[in-house]
Formats: C-alpha cells, sequence, structure tokens
C-alpha cells in the first residue's frame, strides 16, 4: 500500500444537532434553534482537521437536505468525504439540545433508522483505510449487530495493514436501547451486555479514550481504578482517563495505586456553558500530539485547552478551535474564564474559520436606492421598475461572469429582493446594504439589527456605508461610533460577514492620512470589519497608510475593494494602477459609471431590456479587463 496520505478516519455517527438558544429554559420551551453539524466521530474529524490533522470521516447521511448539509460544512472543514455514505432510504439522523444549566444539559436522538446506523461492513472500503495512519472507532457504532460487523471490519483491516487503532468509547446508554428517548442526558447505565461486548475490541486497540463513567462500562466495574485495571489486563493501548475540569490522566503501562499517578494534564480553568461535544474536542486535540509523536504531557495539554473551548462555548465542532486560536490561548491565555467573551479569541475563531473567499472581487454595485427612485421620478416612471432594472443588472454581471470565482453584486433587500432570489443561482459573492440611504449620522433600516439580520442567508456579507470624517464634530463622531460598534455586534452575534464603507471626501479633505485615520480610529474602538470599501486614493502613499494600519491593526482583515463614485472610466482604470501598488485592494464594486445614464433611457422607455443588459455587461466587462490588467502589474507578494 501506499504511505498514508490522511492522518485519521473516524467511524461512526454524524447529525445535525439543533441547539436551543435559550440557555436556562426547558427544552420543551425552546423557541429558536441553531444549527450545527454533529456526532462524536464527525465532531471529532472536524476538530481535527481545525488542528491541522489530514482527517476523514466514514459515515452515512441522507439523500436530502440536512445530508447535504453535513457533506458541504465537511468540505468546507477541509474534512475528506470520501467516506461519506449517502443513503437514499434513510434520513439523517438529528438530535435537539438544550442548556438547562451547567450541570443539566437536555437532549433527545432522532436516529430511528438513521442513515449512518445504515452502515455495513460493504462500506468499509480497504483502499480507504489504507490512506490513514489511523482510524478513530466509537462506542455507539458496536451497538447493533450490523455497524459492530462495519466498525471490526475497519478494525481489522487498519491492524493488517501496521495502522493505529484508537476507541472513543463514546457511551450514550439509550442508543444502546437501555433508556427511553427522553433520557438522552443520561451517561452511565451499568450493563453486562454493554461491556462485555466493548471488552472484545480491547485487545485490538492502541489508544482508550472515555470519561470515568465511559470506563466504567468498558472495564464493568464503577470503581475506576478497577476497570482500568481490567481494561489493561486485555489491552495493551495507552489509556486516557477524561476528567472534567480536573483533565486527564494517562496510562502508558502498568496502572498504579492512585489515579492522580498517571501522566496528568491539568485542566483549565473556564466557565463551563456547555459540556456536550467536549470530549469529541478533548479527543481532537489529543490525536494532535498522538498522532504527531509529541509527549503525552503536550497531547494533554492540547485536549484539555480544545476541551476547555468547547465547554465554554454553545455548539459543538463550529465552536472547536484552530490551531492558530489554540496557539494564541496556551501561549497568552485568556482575559476571562468565559472564553466565548474574550474578544481576542473570537475574532481569532472568526478570521480563521468563516469562508475562504477569492483572492481577487469584482463586483458591480447596484445597491443604489434614493438614487434610482430620484432618477426613476424624474423621467416620470413608476418605482416598481426598480426591481426590474437591478434584475437586469444581475444578468449583465452573470454574463460577463460566466460561473468563475471572484465575482460578485452589491443588493439591497427593498427594490432588489426578487434581484438577490436570481443572483443566489449565481456564483456571486454578494454584500447587502443596512444602512439608512444617504444618513448622517448613521442610522439602519432596522431598530433591531440582530433580529433583521437572523432573517438573511449566511452568504451575504453586511454592507455598510458611512460618511466618516476626522474633522467631523466629536457628538457626530460619537453617534457614528456607537452605531458602527452595534452593527459590528450584531454581525459577529449572527455569524455575518461585514463590509464597511467609509467615504471621507464629500465632507472633507482628502488627505494623505484622513482615511488612514479613520480605520485606526475605527479599529481602536474594537470594530474590525471583514471588508473596507473605499474611495479612490490620491496617490499611492495614502494606499501605504492604509495598508499599515490594516496591517498592524487586523493582519487578518480579506482586504479594501475600491468604490466608484460615479467617475469616467478612464479616471477609474487610472486609480486601479495606483491601487495596484497596494496588496490590501482586492478588488472593486462599482456602480453609477456602469448603469447610471443607461438606467435612464432604460426607466424612459428608450432602451429594451436586451440592449441595457448588453451595454452594463460591456462597461462591466472593461472594468473586470482593467483591473486585472493592473493585478498584473502587481509585484509578487
Amino acid at each position: 500500500m501506499n504511505t498514508p496520505d490522511l492522518d485519521v478516519i473516524s467511524i461512526g455517527r454524524s447529525s445535525v444537532d439543533l441547539y436551543g438558544q435559550q440557555i436556562g429554559g426547558r427544552l420543551e420551551d425552546m423557541a429558536t434553534f441553531a444549527k450545527s453539524v454533529g456526532g462524536c466521530p464527525t465532531n471529532i474529524a472536524i476538530g481535527a482537521a481545525r488542528l491541522g490533522l489530514r482527517s476523514a470521516v466514514i459515515t452515512g447521511v441522507g439523500d436530502e437536505h440536512m445530508g447535504r448539509f453535513i457533506v458541504e460544512q465537511l468540505e468546507r472543514e477541509g474534512v475528506c468525504t470520501n467516506g461519506v455514505k449517502v443513503d437514499p432510504a434513510r434520513l439523517t439522523a438529528l438530535v435537539i439540545l438544550g442548556v438547562r444549566s451547567d450541570t443539566s444539559f437536555p437532549l433527545i436522538f432522532y436516529r430511528e433508522n438513521c442513515a449512518d446506523m445504515g452502515l455495513t461492513e460493504a462500506d468499509i472500503d480497504e483502499a480507504f483505510i489504507a490512506r490513514a495512519r489511523a482510524i478513530v472507532v466509537t462506542g455507539t457504532h458496536f451497538s447493533t449487530p450490523s455497524v459492530d460487523a462495519m466498525s471490526r471490519k475497519a478494525m481489522c483491516i487498519a491492524r493488517a495493514l501496521g495502522r493505529k487503532v484508537v476507541l472513543d468509547v463514546d457511551y450514550r446508554p439509550n442508543l444502546w436501547g437501555l433508556a427511553g428517548h427522553g433520557a438522552g442526558e443520561d451517561r452511565y447505565i451499568r450493563s453486562e451486555e454493554v461491556s462485555a461486548r466493548l471488552q472484545t475490541l480491547l485487545p485490538d486497540l492502541d489508544l482508550i479514550v472515555g470519561t470515568e463513567e465511559e470506563l466504567h462500562i468498558a472495564g464493568g466495574s464503577q470503581d475506576t481504578l478497577e476497570s482500568l485495571r481490567t481494561i489493561r489486563r486485555l489491552s495493551a493501548a495507552t489509556i486516557v482517563c477524561k476528567r472534567g475540569p480536573m483533565g486527564c490522566v494517562v496510562f502508558p503501562g502498568t496502572i498504579p495505586e492512585r489515579l492522580v499517578d498517571g501522566i496528568s494534564g491539568p485542566g483549565f480553568p473556564v466557565e463551563v456553558y456547555n459540556v456536550l461535544g467536549a470530549g469529541d474536542a478533548f479527543m481532537a486535540g489529543f490525536l494532535r500530539g498522538w498522532l504527531r509523536g509529541e509527549p503525552l504531557e503536550q497531547a494533554c495539554t492540547y485536549a484539555n485547552a480544545c476541551g476547555a473551548f468547547a465547554v465554554s462555548r454553545l455548539l459543538c465542532s463550529p465552536e472547536y478551535p484552530t490551531w492558530t486560536e489554540l496557539q494564541h490561548f496556551l501561549h497568552y491565555g485568556s482575559a476571562t474564564p468565559a472564553l466565548r467573551h474574550d474578544e481576542t479569541l473570537s475574532h481569532l475563531h472568526w478570521v480563521t474559520t468563516r469562508q475562504e473567499t477569492p483572492l481577487s472581487l469584482r463586483a458591480l454595485a447596484i445597491d443604489h436606492r434614493i438614487q434610482l427612485e430620484a432618477l426613476a421620478d424624474r423621467v416620470g416612471a413608476p418605482r416598481e421598475r426598480i426591481g426590474t432594472l437591478k434584475r437586469l443588472a444581475v444578468r449583465a454581471a452573470a454574463e460577463v461572469a460566466q460561473g468563475r470565482d471572484g465575482f460578485g453584486l452589491l443588493l439591497d433587500g427593498e427594490y432588489g429582493r426578487e434581484a438577490l432570489f436570481d443572483a443566489a443561482g449565481e456564483n456571486f459573492w454578494i454584500g447587502r446594504p443596512i444602512e439608512v440611504p444617504g444618513s448622517r449620522p448613521l442610522a439602519f433600516v432596522a431598530h433591531d439589527l440582530g433580529s433583521h439580520l437572523v432573517e438573511w442567508p449566511l452568504a451575504q456579507t453586511v454592507k455598510c456605508l458611512c460618511f466618516y470624517h476626522p474633522d467631523d464634530p466629536a457628538d457626530l463622531r460619537e453617534r457614528q461610533d456607537a452605531a458602527l460598534l452595534a452593527l459590528h455586534e450584531a454581525c459577529r452575534t449572527t455569524g455575518r460577514e461585514l463590509l464597511i464603507e467609509i467615504i471621507a471626501g464629500k465632507h472633507g479633505e482628502l488627505r494623505e492620512r484622513t482615511v488612514a485615520d479613520v480605520l485606526a480610529h475605527l479599529y481602536d474602538l474594537g470594530i474590525r470589519p471583514d471588508w473596507w470599501k473605499l474611495e479612490p486614493q490620491n496617490d499611492a502613499a495614502a494606499w501605504r497608510a492604509i495598508e499599515e494600519v490594516i496591517a498592524a491593526r487586523d493582519p487578518h482583515c480579506r482586504g479594501v475593494v475600491m468604490l466608484g463614485l460615479e467617475a469616467p472610466e478612464e479616471e477609474l482604470a487610472q486609480a486601479f494602477e495606483s491601487a495596484a501598488e497596494s496588496p490590501i485592494v482586492r478588488g472593486f464594486a462599482i456602480g453609477r459609471t456602469i448603469f447610471g445614464d443607461v438606467a435612464e433611457s432604460w426607466l424612459a422607455g428608450r432602451m429594451t431590456d436586451d440592449d441595457i443588459v448588453a451595454e452594463m455587461a460591456g462597461r462591466f466587462r472593461r472594468f473586470v479587463e482593467a483591473w486585472d490588467r493592473a493585478m498584473a502589474l502587481r509585484p509578487a507578494a
């Protein structure tokens, strides 16, 4: 067999987890839910990928929307999905969960004949197992004859190939038929049958990981040391005992007289918010060290830190740390035991888990509202026609983009609602405005930003235009600062990317450091948008000043897109060349230069739909070509 190109394949459960968002309430009273990928091995695969391991999962999902959600999220996380079986006859498993208190986490498993329990020996491919240095099998997938046989086949192949075999005990009594549907929270029910079945696995394992209760079921005793000794008599595997806030203890050899005499890894003092999924994060962290041959103490540190992140946040896999985030935490710690409230860690988590975007962005901006209203009124056209105009602009952009990456649109939800539906079928980056057009001080189209943004598709970037100049009166700046802070918080809370557009030149002189000083001030307030949209600068020195501010305050910023301000094509082409000297400038979003005069002709009935689409497409194409020429001259990084 070839040298393994994967570090680990985890095998077993996958589900869509629906987390109740009313913390402290009964599951019966939950009103809203957050959706995420779940299931022990699937969580492990995602957690491992975030820590830099090459991971894969063998599981089953339904041939429906929830199954596609799991596959798409796995691919987005960099997890190999070659082992995911899409089952046309079964549904994807669901789990509904809540946080009642820091010790009570009610949950209901919807797993009756679900897709991952439909896996059989035929779904285990020897060539795929051979691709990994290790496999992880999980307890639930020994609970019925078919998945038991499937998991044992994977173990047999791995052992024959000299690969490592890991067991995550993952004991859920009601998934073994030992408790009712309402007892999903129960972690331990004694069962000689379960203990006997698990013990048949132990001789073929290299690593066994479980809580004390899980080691009790594996060892057949409610005395932890006695269970450990039983496991040791049957297996030479390294045994890891997870002990919650006390960290973990590892036993690579003889079981000592006292539990604490093993190799210990202390826990991290964090606030417990939700323990569900913490063990899967722990396993991912331990595998990062164990599979890389690092000392067991270091593997424990990774594992306990990953578990600390998980218990301090609400969801499972979406909340697991990335390697960048974990390293920062281990080096600097946290300003608060409630890690979800640590601004630096939260920002690192956001920027290292958000969806990737193309290196260059070429966007047609037609999110204009008051300008198009004025235009329609002037020519006597009904304002309802503005919506049709925006749909035609989507057609024009699509003709130029041809499905390629790196193209986008700025579209509003007022006149552009149907255009947004059209654009969703294309491969577009989409920015959507949130501000009241022309407002100064800044005002928003909704009083409750969070509730408003929840209705937006996650793929849409929130765009906010703010007319801001460093020389503005203090009271105006304070009101605008407060509005931008509220928007930034709402976007982070709801998981939406944010583009802030700053126009300074309309309300004061545009000096070399004007825009750079605005950005520095907003960064000092804690506002760190994913994108900036800025007017063309007078010279390369102004772009360098902007670049220096962004590099110093937020090196993870996606970059700057340039706006047009209705400038002539030739002037904007020259601005592209100037901006090309600064790598922070990633693209453009131009509108009125593309549609302005032709929109008036179309609204007045002097152009057909096809004519205006052709004209807008031609102009947009020329800007794309000018941008690409300018980028070709950009010095290599």
